[in-house]
């Protein structure tokens, strides 16, 4: 079924109420007593992996409890993908994609560099897709068919990513490479680093979010599950800017590796480099 331009705009609609419901359930919690569990206690891991230690608190459960009983009320045909509490008819024709609490070792830091993730599929395909920070009021709203926005306190404005010709002029991100990447992909980082005019690390999902306000021209990520990335898609989309995995070909539904970018041309560049090591 064809998804017309009047239900995609009662779609993003919603996603702005299922935003406000996530942040009713983080907010209290944040930089207050979250419940901190560790996913991965007990599980014997390497220090040196970022699953080695696997934070889940109050907040991420209790945020994708009240998206999914939103959901449920509004559109109970409607699949639904989480984090916290698995799959619900993933093979609907709308399925949403969930990670409440994206970035919980900045959450548990204090930091305001924690999102809400909330993606929608249709027919299996990411077409609209938020990112909200409700502790500094931001939510970034976007799709292709409908263009990008941010809401923030101060209005609503269009989002646009900014030109970058070469990597030498840009500004990426990653979340944490020591952790995040195998040998070889960390030789691929190092790399992409060296050439690059400037590095931020440990932002997690806020730096897609900068990419399409056009403050940052790339972000290089792996091991990244559908929960992770799938929010970003249409937004980054719907600013002008792409989304790919380390070859250069549209990103997976199962995550994996995933580098997005502001412009074609400096991504082209990068991807000498990731692709010796895409997987």
């Amino acid at each position: 079924m064809t998804l017309s331009a009047d239900r995609l705009a009662a779609l993003d609609a919603f996603i702005v109420e299922l935003n406000s419901a996530s942040a009713g359930a983080i907010l209290p919690l944040f930089r207050s007593d979250h419940g901190l569990e560790d996913k991965a206690a007990g599980k014997n891991l390497p220090r040196d992996t970022h699953a080695a230690f696997d934070p889940v608190t109050e907040a991420d459960r209790g945020a994708e409890a009240a998206i999914r009983k939103l959901i449920a009320e509004r559109f109970p045909e409607h699949g639904v993908i989480g984090e916290e509490y698995g799959e619900d008819r993933p093979d609907a024709e709308f399925v949403w994609v969930l990670d409440p609490v994206d970035g919980t070792r900045a959450f548990i830091s204090g930091l305001p560099l924690w999102t809400t993730l909330i993606g929608l599929r249709h027919q299996g395909r990411p077409v609209l897709g938020s990112i909200g920070q409700p502790y500094i009021g931001e939510l970034y709203v976007g799709s292709p068919a409908l263009g990008s926005r941010l809401l923030s306190r101060g209005g609503e404005k269009a989002l646009r990513v900014r030109p970058c010709a070469v990597l030498t002029d840009a500004i990426i991100a990653t979340t944490d490479p020591e952790a995040c990447f195998d040998g070889a992909e960390l030789g691929a980082w190092r790399q992409v680093r060296a050439a690059a005019k400037l590095a931020r690390l440990g932002c997690d999902a806020y730096a897609y979010a900068m990419v399409a306000a056009g403050t940052m021209d790339m972000v290089i990520e792996a091991g990244l599950k559908s929960w992770d990335v799938e929010a970003a898609i249409p937004l980054i989309e719907g600013a002008g800017g792409v989304v790919t995995d380390w070859r250069g070909a549209p990103v997976g539904q199962h995550g994996g590796q995933m580098a997005i970018a502001g412009d074609q041309r400096v991504l082209d560049e990068a991807l000498v480099a990731l692709k010796r090591s895409a997987k």
